[in-house]
């Protein structure tokens, strides 16, 4: 069962290439909708594909072509507007929709976009039901692609009104916050929250015009913010990507925290209140062995997963568990939504400042990072990396040299032609060693571009 279009998190492309443009996108809505259609087992708004988009300038014409291949074969497509993938995921269940479908490449530049489709319970499509929309797209699009009128519900208001009560009223007040939206979908969101929460906060890359998203802002680019808490002295800095499903923190010193020092604060936490569900954090391979240390001296027990923060919720779900996530800052609370949710991941961690009354440079000293060192090589092709002449037998070389000491983590994004290296040690120096020798035999075997 190997899917061509669909990868870690959807399909995703740059925007007028191949895969992402209108005709495809028409075709994939039509695929959507069978599928929806088969999924479907009672009536009444069970045939209601709810979309949402992010930003960017390509989103409103992409998601006009899934709704038209949506309406084609008899499903209603109903439009959120501009919103973050948790509140499309969210308004999912809380109407009874069949499907979700967010448009957004989350922390890819501008010129990507994406399609990524949610289930009913508000859970991401399974790697199974991802293919089975695959086998269901027509050969061409059905119709001639017109700008027409969409349905249109609200998708802000009662996610705003849920996000908002894990917080007590006013909790925030006297606190300063910086906060970098990323030009993206939480704009519109997490400002209002925060404020409505009594926080002062003053906003970066909250002036989206369609082309600026993740343009040096956001969660994959937290300079600005870092440099910008140090400047005024906030308590903290949050950072979102594009479709709001990630965070990244800024201790008041101007220190960045990534989702495994996120994850590992809000675990610790949870075991001493004894509120981690199955005493069970879950994470990635992708996450340090830091966490795996810090929470077994916690009194709890760590899951890894393949990397996506889909395989977190099914492994969540498989252990009972309720709190998980990426190194990258997907953080998936379930008790409060079934995905990633990037604002309510940083409420979480205001909770826990607030009820310790430390500050997040004191909080973050729970995790301690083995010495890790990671590099992104950009390839023409993704060839089979058991096959590499090279590569396979340096990457087994390092682990038998590491042993229990540190791991070795080679593989390709599922998102973008990059081959990714990880490698964590006991010292600095034989990670970056050990990291030059991998970098040597990839650019060996693969055209690096």
């Amino acid at each position: 069962m190997k899917r061509i279009y669909f990868g870690t998190d959807g399909v995703r492309g740059p925007y007028g290439g191949p895969v992402i443009n209108e005709n495809f996108a028409q075709r994939l809505g039509v695929a959507a909708g069978r599928f929806a259609s088969r999924m479907s087992h009672h009536g009444g708004g069970a045939y209601r594909v709810l979309l949402g988009r992010d930003t960017r300038a390509s989103g409103e014409s992409l998601l006009e072509a899934v709704a038209a291949g949506l309406a084609s074969v008899g499903v209603d497509a109903v439009s959120l507007g501009v919103l973050p993938t948790p509140a499309v995921a969210a308004a999912v269940v809380r109407e009874g929709a069949v499907l979700g479908v967010m448009i957004t490449a989350s922390h890819n530049p501008a010129a990507d976009n994406g399609i990524k489709f949610f289930a009913g319970s508000g859970m991401k499509l399974t790697d199974a039901q991802e293919f089975e929309i695959e086998q269901l797209l027509p050969d061409e699009a059905p119709l001639a692609l017109q700008r027409r009128s969409l349905l249109g519900a609200e998708g802000l208001a009662t996610y705003l009104d849920k996000v908002r009560r894990l917080l007590p009223g006013r909790a925030l007040l006297g606190w300063s916050v910086v906060l970098d939206t990323a030009n993206g979908a939480t704009c519109t969101t997490s400002p209002v929250v925060l404020r409505e929460l009594g926080a002062q906060v003053e906003l970066i890359g909250g002036l989206p015009d369609g082309e600026n998203i993740n343009a040096g802002v956001g969660s994959e680019h937290p300079e600005k913010l870092a440099a910008r808490v140090r400047e005024t002295g906030a308590r903290i800095g949050i950072a979102h990507d594009g479709d709001g499903d990630r965070c990244i923190l800024c201790d008041e010193r101007g220190e960045v925290l990534d989702g495994d020092e996120i994850l590992t604060i809000l675990a610790t936490h949870a075991l001493a209140q004894g509120t981690l569900a199955a005493k069970t954090l879950v994470v990635t391979v992708q996450s340090n062995l830091g966490v795996d240390t810090a929470i077994r001296a916690a009194g709890g027990l760590v899951v890894r997963t393949a990397v996506g923060d889909r395989y977190v919720l099914e492994a969540m779900l498989r252990e009972r568990a309720n709190l998980g996530g990426e190194s990258s800052g997907h953080v998936i609370c379930s008790e409060v939504a079934p995905t990633g949710d990037g604002l309510v991941a940083a409420l979480k961690v205001l909770e826990v400042m607030i009820a310790t009354g430390r500050p997040l440079s004191e909080l973050r000293t729970v995790l301690k990072k083995f010495p890790q060192g990671s590099l992104n090589l950009r390839v023409r092709e993704k060839r089979e990396l058991a096959k590499l002449p090279h590569l396979p037998l340096a990457i087994e070389t390092l682990e038998k040299e590491l042993g229990q000491q540190g791991r070795v983590l080679v593989r390709y994004s599922g998102t973008e032609a990059k081959l990714r290296l990880l490698v964590e040690g006991p010292t600095e120096e034989i990670v970056r060693i050990g990291l030059a020798r991998l970098e040597s035999m990839a650019r060996a075997d693969l055209e690096v571009l």
